[in-house]
């Protein structure tokens, strides 16, 4: 292997990759406020596969603390019920034919806290993913030093990989401070 095959391009695509996976995931997190995006992790099982609740309803915020979800198949209407209550995002949500009408509750003390853990755990997680992406940048510069490639060029290598990890990691930490801040806010 070469200088040339070592493509940093593409462990910053992938490590950018885990950093939006992240922005979806906390997107997701509940902060008091009616959004669409709150019901985007949820999936429901539907015509014999999982698919998002947004494929089988429109989802509309007709008030700040009110989400609805107009339920295109009315046989659909009990498993999107179903999945939104084990869902653990702490909504209920209300019937009415093929209308589900999610209230959004306060958020107190603790239901804050446990949100910045789960918070804490998705950033833990694409930190992990970044992580992954490094090693494999790196076992290819091990491999590519053993096929030839000067150890000067390979140190060259592994600190732009690392330097790339850590600009990674701090946009990662970045985007976990904001949400915390996002959640805790009152």
């Amino acid at each position: 292997m070469s200088a040339e095959e070592l493509d940093l391009d593409d462990l910053e695509r992938r490590m950018k990759g885990a950093v939006s996976v992240l922005k979806t995931e906390l997107s997701g997190l509940r902060t008091g406020r009616a959004s669409i995006n709150l019901l985007d992790p949820i999936t429901v099982e539907a015509y014999g596969q999982t698919m998002p609740i947004n494929q089988v309803g429109t989802v509309s915020v007709p008030e700040p603390r009110m989400l609805s979800i107009q339920i295109w198949d009315k046989g659909m209407v009990r498993a999107v019920e179903k999945a939104i209550r084990e869902s653990n995002l702490g909504i209920n949500p209300v019937t009415d034919g093929q209308l589900l009408r999610l209230p959004i509750p306060e958020m107190n003390e603790e239901r804050r806290t446990e949100m910045t853990k789960i918070a804490h755990s998705y950033a833990e997680n694409a930190k992990v993913a970044v992580r992954h992406v490094r090693k494999d940048g790196m076992d290819q510069c091990k491999k590519a030093e053993k096929d030839g490639m000067s150890e000067d060029d390979s140190k060259i290598y592994q600190d732009e990989i690392q330097s790339l990890t850590d600009k990674t990691v701090n946009a990662i930490d970045e985007l976990l401070e904001a949400k915390q801040t996002e959640i805790m806010q009152v």
